[in-house]
């Protein structure tokens, strides 16, 4: 049965009901199913961006939108899946190539058993089952990348199966609206990746770097269970963070160690699933959601204009916001799947099948492996929100940020201030400059020590709010000083003198009678004007509070 999923959750959007079909599975996870009638041909070939329609009128009918994934994730290793050269970005070109990696002829695939270990790690934080026996197959096609002329993966029979990844979706306008949801994954597989093809338009040409070529992946195929790009997007920062948190990739989509295609079809609920569309090499969380997003109106527009969708492979151009088509899948591509005669099968073991006096160097043990998992993002989350009263919006932010929980941790661990005024800090302040500067937190001028220094002024009400955050401007400007010296350069303690205050106080009422005759009316607004011209005389260096109180004392 389809579940109806309310129409902010993807705020601004043509369809007004997205639907998540959890009954029925599809092949390699992306959504499939009859073509949709109308005029063939009507797909434009150049694609301009789409204005949003409003929604639909009474009586029209709703669009459902399907969404699947497939991602690949470059393993971190040493060494390639099934040769000894070196993994490394950015090395000059073709300077990472074994004889193997070049498919020169009688080279021989030696299994790397990091990429194995990985690949477990992976499978079991997410859930799947592990296959104790998985095969390679070769998986051939022809691409000037690809020396072989054929790709070594599993396609029969992967390492893992039947997993799920759950995370949450910023629904409504407010941030503390959330819901939390899951993806099934239908199997994870190991693979080689292909080299990289450099077009040189100037010179009408086309140059192969190898160095990627043999590099060992995790492909993670995800089933058709979302709906639009913000889900499909905030599944893959999940997944990213996960496998960064356990090691097994670093994920850093800016330098292709993560991909992502989107299968994507549109249908009217209750009918069969439309003809889907891949979107190829989405390299960003924002191009993918922007992708799936504009490929959905897409084809809701050529479908209500009486086209079809072709079964096709497209391209997102991220500067016209658009996909653009790249060939045609409606003759289905013959891989000639074969099993890899120089590969058996991989064979994995648990405590209770590990044969007795096994050299621990010659075979993986599922166990050992899950007894070495660390927290998994869910359970810091969780831990933070229980430990500090944290909302849950704010947990997801120091997760998604490389550093940023690590940062707030140190702070914490040198401050007295409440865990709720570091959090505001931290992730409103500090989090606002780096992002203003384009900054990762490792590269902030201002350290935890010195955030926690500056709080701890607070804290004991050395210092106001005000002149906290002109301490905080000059900590990112000026490297080097600490909080309190910038307190005493430019005089920003607060004034303790109760009788200095008193005094200050009593001649602004004389100052402003209309005011005070405001205030003793009952309009609530007069006694800040008067808090306000009081701080205004003290340079900011008097506490409202306590402005305040002697305000209403004397009145």
């Amino acid at each position: 049965m389809a579940a109806p999923v309310l129409c902010r959750l993807c705020p601004g959007r043509r369809w007004s009901l997205a639907y998540i079909n959890r009954g029925s599975r599809h092949e390699t996870g992306t959504p499939t199913g009859s073509r949709s009638s109308g005029k063939r041909g009507q797909s434009s070939g150049v694609q301009q961006p789409l204005i949003t329609a409003e929604k639909p009128r009474k009586g029209e009918h709703e669009w459902a939108a399907v969404v699947g994934l497939e991602i690949h994730a470059q393993i971190s290793s040493n060494s390639k899946l099934f040769s000894g050269s070196q993994v490394h970005f950015a090395a000059p070109p073709n300077s990472l190539v074994s004889f193997f990696d070049a498919s020169l002829p009688g080279t021989l695939p030696v299994l790397n058993r990091r990429c194995v270990e990985a690949a477990v790690m992976t499978g079991l934080a997410l859930n799947c089952r592990i296959n104790k026996k998985s095969l390679f197959d070769r998986k051939h096609y022809f691409y000037a990348d690809l020396p072989a002329g054929y790709q070594i993966t599993q396609q029969r029979l992967p390492i893992a199966v039947n997993g799920s990844l759950a995370y949450s979706v910023f629904v409504g306008k407010k941030p503390s609206q959330l819901i939390n949801k899951t993806v099934r994954i239908k199997q994870i597989q190991l693979e080689q990746d292909s080299g990289k093809s450099l077009h040189d338009d100037r010179r009408s040409q086309t140059l192969i770097d190898l160095n990627r070529a043999g590099v060992g992946l995790l492909e993670v195929v995800l089933e058709p269970d979302m709906s639009c790009g913000e889900e499909a997007a905030t599944a893959v920062k999940e997944l990213q963070l996960i496998l960064q948190t356990l090691g097994t990739s670093q994920a850093n989509m800016a330098e292709g160690q993560l991909r992502v295609d989107a299968n994507i079809s549109v249908h009217h609920p209750g009918e069969p699933l439309g003809v889907r569309t891949e979107v190829k090499n989405l390299n960003s969380a924002r191009f993918l959601a922007k992708a799936i997003d504009y490929e959905i109106q897409r084809q809701i527009n050529e479908l209500e204009n009486g086209g079809e969708i072709l079964n096709e492979t497209r391209s997102f151009d991220y500067k016209l916001g658009c996909t653009v088509p790249m060939r045609d899948k409606e003759g289905k591509q013959d891989y000639r799947f074969i099993p890899e005669p120089n590969l058996p099968p991989l064979l994995l073991y648990d405590s209770v099948s590990l044969p007795a006096g096994a050299d621990p160097q010659q075979v993986i043990d599922i166990d050992q492996i899950r007894k070495r998992l660390p927290e998994l993002p869910s359970v810091t989350r969780e831990k933070l929100i229980q430990q500090y009263g944290m909302l849950p919006e704010h947990s997801l932010t120091l997760l998604n940020e490389a550093g940023l929980l690590e940062f707030f941790q140190n702070v914490m661990k040198e401050t007295r201030a409440e865990p709720k005024k570091v959090t505001s800090w931290v992730l409103n302040t500090f989090l606002g400059f780096l992002k203003q500067q384009n900054l990762a937190v490792s590269e902030s001028p201002v350290t935890p020590s010195a955030l926690a220094e500056l709080l701890n002024l607070l804290d004991r009400k050395a210092i106001s709010s005000s002149a906290a955050k002109q301490v905080f401007e000059e900590l990112w400007r000026s490297k080097g000083k600490t909080p309190a010296h910038i307190v005493s350069e430019k005089e920003l303690g607060l004034l303790q003198d109760r009788e200095t205050l008193e005094q200050l106080c009593q001649a602004t009422m004389e100052e402003h009678p209309q005011v005070v005759m405001d205030m003793k009316k009952g309009n609530p607004r007069a006694i800040n004007k008067l808090i306000g011209l009081v701080r205004k005389a003290t340079l900011s260096r008097a506490d409202p509070t306590v402005i305040k109180e002697i305000l209403e004392k004397k009145l």
